[in-house]
């Protein structure tokens, strides 16, 4: 492609470089520029204009745009119409979005024509968001720049993994003195949480905070896939009474803890196929935390098990909160 200046007499075609007023009307940058707008611009003593104009084999920018937007765009994901070199690929679904950071670089480092940019990867979207958009720098790439791109985006695949519906049962173990207001609040919080994935709440038992009662209810919820647990107090070991229950009623426990705050006091265990795990205390806040990672996993059909938590330190610091109690903003240590 050629950029520059040229005389006004021999820009027939070419594309406007910039936004300029001819005559009576503004023509946008990108202007296909035809006899009328030259005849106009030299009427007005116009010499030279700003142009691009394209070369043998190189492709349009609406169109080199929609190319790496098919190569890019996996399962859940639409594209926009290309405009001004810019294609947005759009969530079919309500889903969890996907991609590999180091493909996406390597379809930018391909070329400096290319600019791909996406959310960050597993981030809940909405159908209808706007996931990733592809936009051509100039206003032609040349064919063979392309091709190897194009080849590039195909390793690079976006995806939304859509929500599937999940039944899910609730826990609640009980001490002597806690409010009734209490269990109805963490059930009402529970259920709004489970609704932003498309979870319904089909069971909300309570029973004492004791190890066999607490087996024996989640031994009764067999027809639910996902069990959540909500403790009268925190886990803090693996013989707590929330993990020991669990592996009463025949499960595992793959992870006690993760790298996520609010977050950190989680404990995922397995029953066969079904999920159960103990809530962190933040779980009865409706503000987002780590258990909105794992059941986000869980219903868009991701793997989740102890080694995926323990590699979710990076981007683990969610949104803080001003009524948290530990030491946060301005009570630093002097070291």
């Amino acid at each position: 492609m050629k950029f520059g200046a040229v005389p006004t007499g021999e820009a027939e075609g070419a594309l406007l470089g910039h936004g300029q007023s001819i005559g009576a009307r503004r023509l946008p940058k990108g202007h296909v520029l035809g006899t009328g707008d030259l005849a106009t611009a030299t009427a007005e003593g116009i010499a030279s204009l700003i142009v691009a104009q394209l070369e043998p084999g190189d492709v349009a920018e609406d169109e080199a745009a929609t190319r790496l937007a098919e190569a890019l765009a996996g399962d859940g994901v639409i594209l926009s119409a290309a405009r001004h070199g810019r294609v947005d690929l759009i969530a079919t679904c309500d889903g969890l979005f996907a991609c590999e950071p180091a493909a996406v670089d390597a379809v930018n480092g391909w070329s400096e024509a290319i600019g791909l940019g996406t959310l960050w990867p597993l981030r809940p979207v909405r159908a209808g968001a706007v996931v990733a958009t592809v936009k051509i720098i100039p206003y032609a790439v040349p064919g063979d720049v392309l091709a190897g791109a194009v080849e590039e985006a195909r390793a690079a695949q976006i995806r939304v993994h859509a929500f599937a519906a999940l039944a899910v049962g609730l826990i609640q173990t009980r001490l002597h003195g806690q409010p009734d207001k209490l269990f109805a609040a963490t059930a009402a919080t529970t259920r709004a949480r489970l609704g932003r994935i498309g979870a319904n709440l089909v069971h909300d038992v309570a029973c004492a905070h004791d190890v066999g009662p607490l087996a024996l209810s989640i031994e009764a919820q067999v027809d639910v896939p996902v069990v959540l647990i909500a403790g009268a107090s925190a886990t803090v070991d693996r013989r707590d009474v929330i993990p020991s229950a669990i592996v009463a009623a025949g499960g595992t426990i793959d992870r006690l803890g993760m790298p996520v705050d609010p977050g950190n006091l989680l404990c995922l265990g397995r029953i066969g196929a079904r999920f159960v795990i103990g809530l962190p205390g933040c779980a009865r806040s409706p503000k987002r935390n780590g258990i909105d990672l794992v059941l986000e996993r869980i219903a868009a059909g991701l793997p989740i098990d102890g080694g995926v938590i323990a590699k979710m330190g990076v981007g683990g610091l969610l949104a803080d909160t001003a009524d948290r109690p530990e030491p946060r903003e301005g009570r630093a240590s002097a070291r």
